[in-house]
């Protein structure tokens, strides 16, 4: 186990110059700190059946400790945000904000706005069991290997997955094409994953919402934490962020499916577990600033002010999880 797996372990170095900058304005600054964070693959390991993942049991109580320690806190996700919520716990972090579907969805503090899923997914939800069937996804057992390919509906995307498939791999490239081929003429994003294909508004991604919600929140500071393919366009954002004089870290929670995510960032950690240990050694040094009342750790934000009178509880509760 290294450092950035063990809570309370030593502070990661990134590998960057400019990683390490946004890092050290986040631990001067954590008031003015904007941190983002994935949800599957970074807060919760993958596993084959996405309605059964579950946050890594040392994910609440560490965000609760950094809720009132930190300007803004996020989630930032492809699924529904209320889904995440649930799966996560995320309802124990005061002030927690969890953008779902890219940032279509937004849950804060109990409350969700949902609007309208685009006409264009109805257009490809209605298509795509033709589809699949005509590549051979739905032939149980075929020698096509894509037995086990399904589609998960996230309402405002489609996602269709080949982890439980004879062959993941070959099936997600024999659906590649065909599944280009459909977004493109419905207007639509194919973005790909791990052993997964996503069909959603074109536009629409983490980037933009990370971009969105630190000029929301007026952060002089961010860091995002990701896994996957979806979470480089968040990469990109910090990168065009500190181009504009906000210092920015990126994180990757590394798996061994996804190599260009760790090549791509700051910081590499070992997945969900070396998560919570990066940002429980990033509250040891916070923390204690606060506590006495350190000048850069003084100023409130709307949220952790509503926040801050109920932090001490669920803190409590989140250590009973």
């Amino acid at each position: 186990m290294n450092a950035a797996e063990r809570p309370g372990g030593d502070l990661p170095r990134p590998t960057t110059p400019e990683g390490q900058a946004g890092l050290n304005a986040l631990l001067e600054r954590p008031r003015e700190a904007l941190i983002g964070l994935d949800f599957d693959g970074t807060l919760a390991p993958i596993v084959p059946d996405p309605r059964a993942a579950r946050a890594h049991p040392d994910v609440v109580p560490v965000l609760a400790r950094l809720a009132p320690a930190v300007g803004t806190l996020a989630v930032i996700t492809g699924r529904p945000a209320a889904e995440a919520v649930t799966y996560g716990g995320l309802d124990a972090v005061p002030g927690l904000v969890v953008l779902g579907h890219y940032g279509w969805q937004r849950w804060h503090d109990g409350e969700l706005t949902v609007p309208d899923p685009p006409a264009a997914l109805e257009a490809a939800r209605r298509a795509l069991p033709a589809l699949l069937s005509a590549a051979g996804a739905d032939t149980v057992g075929a020698d096509t290997g894509l037995d086990g390919t399904w589609i998960e509906d996230k309402t405002h995307a489609l996602a269709v997955h080949t982890r439980r498939a004879a062959d993941p791999r070959a099936a997600l490239d024999r659906l590649r094409e065909p599944l280009t081929r459909l977004a493109a003429e419905l207007g639509l994003a194919a973005e790909p994953g791990r052993l997964v294909i996503e069909l959603r508004p074109r536009g629409v991604d983490k980037g933009s919402a990370l971009k969105e919600l630190a000029s929301e929140t007026t952060a002089r500071c961010v860091m995002f934490v990701g896994d996957d393919l979806g979470d480089l366009a968040a990469f990109d954002a910090i990168r065009q962020l500190r181009a504009g004089g906000i210092p920015g870290c990126t994180v990757a929670s590394a798996s061994p499916e996804v190599p260009a995510v760790a090549a791509a960032a700051d910081l590499v950690v070992d997945g969900p577990a070396g998560v919570v240990g990066l940002l429980a050694a990033i509250a040891d040094r916070i923390t204690p600033a606060l506590q006495r009342g350190h000048p850069r750790a003084v100023s409130c934000s709307p949220s952790q002010r509503a926040g801050e009178r109920s932090w001490a509880r669920a803190a409590r509760a989140a250590d009973r999880r």
